[in-house]
């Protein structure tokens, strides 16, 4: 008479949790039910075909062995897949379908088996589609999204950027093994951000090969998980990032006001940490002054290091267009590159788009490239380059406009004529920026996404109604979208 499947497996998880960590054991392990033993086969039900690739992977060796010992060299193994909503009966494959004892929905989907050959090397996933793909991503080849250009040789290091270019160098040379984790990195648009998360990531390529790399934007995150929702196939989605050594998510702040999505990347930030995974992200603006997001997941932000990247001295700015022409293998006249310069000055990225609007122009037309012709052409790509409408930007405007201090603007004033430059600050925000209600409230003097929304109402009713208004709003407008 045969073992009981549940003593039989009971036997075998004595073993394998000798065997791993308790992390790996209670993430890989914990889930797997056995379902039957028959005919010296167990058979284990498994959450999804991600699962059981996985398996495959990673823990085949230790099945064998742990099978054949609880059952005899003659003891097999079959995997009972629950299968999600996209997996059709009449898919083609080789695929025993049982009836289990599910609910009503699942009934529509049933469970595989999969018949294992334990005396026989199986690579993952063998003969398997992966159900859970990202878009530009594989399960066993994944695609890091890093943009090779972006490495450490081409990060120019200098006062402005020091602390985070020295925290992100040791970090890609050991990560997860650092204080910097996570590592935080943030500062305005158009700085570097995007370019020193992505050096980290191909410097741990570089030194670790093997590891697993993922740059992802926190909206392509969002994406991700409300799909994984609509599929039905959140387990799938978990499962895939905790398989990442180094996770870098950009702009995490565009999480604010998302807080199934906060709560999905809290405990996935939780397990990558205690497992000693690298965490990097970036923002916009330090931990402090995120609005919207969760307090635990804001003081997990803390934990590490928070570095900012600053506007680049003139010196640093000449030395990243140097920097550029000798990887594009061009020539320019030194007096050119101090005009670019001197005249673009707060946006490293504006400033590269008018050293190739240069080289294009020069090229096109013929012409060397003189201090003259450099000038001409900075002038019309500063007037036809859109200003990078900030926050900032639109307070500062709104407030010179009045006459009223930034830090009036930014108080718990409630006198009419604050209240009302206040509200217009916020009505432009939304406006003009894709910034959150909840990071434009926060920026207007911790105010909430309600107060945000009110503003944008009051403004909207009063040009309605109130043509002396309508006249300042109108001015500002103009200022606003030409300077």
């Amino acid at each position: 008479m045969e073992q009981g499947y549940e003593k039989v497996w009971s036997g075998c998880l004595k073993v394998i949790k000798d065997n791993i960590s308790p992390n790996a054991y209670n993430t890989w392990f914990d889930p797997i039910k056995p379902v039957r033993l028959k005919n010296n086969v167990l058979t284990l039900q498994v959450p999804s075909q991600f699962f059981y690739e996985w398996l495959e992977e990673h823990y085949i060796d230790l099945l064998k062995k742990t099978i054949k010992k609880e059952l005899g060299p003659d003891g097999r193994l079959e995997y009972s897949i629950v299968m999600d909503s996209t997996y059709h009966a009449n898919q083609p494959g080789p695929f025993t379908v049982h009836a289990p004892t599910l609910n009503k929905k699942a009934l529509k989907n049933p469970p595989i088996t999969i018949p294992i050959d334990l005396n026989k090397d199986m690579g993952p996933g063998k003969g398997m589609p992966n159900p859970f793909v990202i878009p530009g991503l594989k399960k066993l080849n994944i695609h890091t999204q890093l943009i090779d250009s972006y490495n450490f040789e081409n990060f120019i290091q200098g006062d402005c950027n020091r602390l985070a270019r020295s925290a992100g160098l040791a970090v890609g040379q050991n990560p997860g093994k650092t204080s910097f984790n996570p590592l935080l990195v943030y500062s305005g648009n158009g700085l570097g951000k995007t370019h020193l998360v992505h050096a980290i990531g191909i410097e741990v390529k570089n030194h670790y090969p093997e590891k697993t790399v993922l740059y992802v934007t926190a909206e392509q995150f969002t994406n991700q998980f409300i799909d994984s929702i609509r599929n039905n196939n959140q387990n799938d989605f978990v499962h895939f990032y905790q398989m990442m050594d180094v996770l870098i998510v950009d702009d995490i702040h565009c999480l604010a006001g998302r807080p199934k999505t906060q709560d999905v990347f809290f405990h996935l930030f939780n397990q990558l940490h205690q497992n000693g995974k690298q965490i990097v992200i970036t923002s916009d603006m330090p931990p402090v002054g995120m609005s919207g997001i969760e307090p635990r997941l804001l003081s997990r932000f803390k934990w590490g290091l928070s570095a900012d990247l600053q506007v680049p001295d003139f010196e640093t700015r000449m030395a990243i267009l140097q920097k550029k022409i000798r990887n594009d293998g061009v020539e320019m006249p030194q007096e050119v590159l101090e005009l670019i310069s001197s005249k673009i000055d707060t946006n490293i990225r504006e400033m590269e788009g008018a050293l190739i609007s240069i080289l294009a122009q020069s090229s096109m037309n013929k012409k060397e490239i003189t201090p003259d012709l450099a000038a001409n052409v900075i002038e019309k790509f500063v007037k036809n380059t859109p200003r990078e409408i900030t926050i900032d930007y639109i307070q500062q405007t709104v407030c010179k406009y009045f006459d009223i201090p930034l830090e009036k603007l930014k108080s718990k004033s409630r006198k009419r004529d604050t209240v009302q430059v206040r509200q217009l600050a916020m009505y432009f925000s939304k406006l003009y920026t894709k910034s959150s209600l909840a990071v434009i409230g926060n920026k207007c003097g911790n105010k909430d996404h309600a107060t945000v929304l009110h503003a944008c109402k009051t403004v909207r009713n009063l040009l309605d109604t109130d043509k002396s208004f309508k006249k300042y709003v109108d001015e500002l407008e103009n200022i606003i979208k030409i300077s």
